[in-house]
């Protein structure tokens, strides 16, 4: 259960989830959010789950011990073995991509167009586009999506603010290639050749800052002049950004990673403490 949990991605599973719900939240769905929030993590376990999944040669091949299946079949059965099993987590992907239909309609017809549409992105990514230069579209496409599937979940649905997709957009690209960061070396050897590993890691570092930096920017302008939250939001985010690209640099990827992940939590937590809102024109 333990390496089932581990094999889902959890801690950007956690983070989507949450910083997603505290989004709707504050949009004022209420009590619904909790709909939006087990929706959301339904698509991404089911996302991660099918990442390991799709990957698990790859990832035995490339010694990837961090990862449950990979470590799992390398230890190998013995006698009452418990490991992890491929078709086990081709099982629970496969519910939990079923149980993110239901748990979606909860919140209407325009979330679940919203959110099922980043989920089918993101299983593209997995099945392929990640071995292509355009392996970012995926992530910027999903990312992007979120602000809009929030804002149509709402009871009177309506469109988020344009500024907010941007946000999004930029949060899940540079998200992207610091994700990479640990896999880039391998991934090069195994023939695996999307944008981050065709530039490298110190490139990959830099983008990752800059899109980060940029979605910052958007988040504190874009709804109009920012205040003392906004900016000290944006000094937040460039430290982090300068975090990024030192661990890079200093092959800490895992580290990139994280130090990713507290970019756009700063990012979307300085906006809700700003009182602003990304719901914009009605339906």
């Amino acid at each position: 259960m333990v390496d089932l949990l581990l094999a889902c991605h959890p801690e950007p599973a956690a983070v989507v989830t949450l910083l997603t719900s505290l989004l709707v939240l504050r949009a004022g769905r209420g009590w619904g959010a909790g709909w939006v929030a087990a929706a959301v993590l339904a698509g991404q376990c089911a996302v991660g789950w099918t990442n390991d999944y799709v990957d698990r040669d790859l990832d035995q091949a490339a010694q990837r011990l961090d990862k449950p299946l990979a470590r799992a079949r390398a230890a190998g059965d013995g006698p009452g073995s418990s490991r992890l099993r491929p078709t086990t987590l081709r099982t629970a992907a496969l519910v939990a991509l079923v149980a993110s239909v239901p748990l979606s309609l909860a919140s209407g017809i325009g979330f679940t167009v919203a959110h099922l549409t980043a989920i089918a992105f993101a299983m593209a990514y997995n099945l392929g586009l990640k071995s292509t230069l355009l392996s970012f579209l995926p992530y910027t496409v999903a990312f992007g999506l979120l602000p809009t599937a929030v804002a149509l979940s709402l009871p009177g649905p309506r469109w988020p603010a344009i500024w907010a997709p941007v946000a999004g957009a930029l949060i899940g690209a540079g998200g992207h290639f610091t994700q990479a960061l640990p896999d880039i070396p391998a991934d090069r050897r195994l023939g695996v050749l999307g944008l981050p590993q065709a530039i490298g890691q110190r490139a990959s570092g830099a983008a990752a800052a800059l899109l980060l930096l940029g979605a910052n920017a958007t988040v504190a302008l874009g709804p109009g002049s920012p205040g003392p939250i906004q900016l000290a939001g944006v000094a937040l985010v460039a430290i982090l950004a300068a975090g990024i690209v030192t661990t890079a640099l200093l092959d800490r990827p895992k580290l990139s990673f994280r130090l990713t992940l507290a970019a756009a939590t700063a990012a979307v937590l300085a906006f809700l403490a700003s009182g602003r809102s990304l719901v914009g024109a009605a339906l």
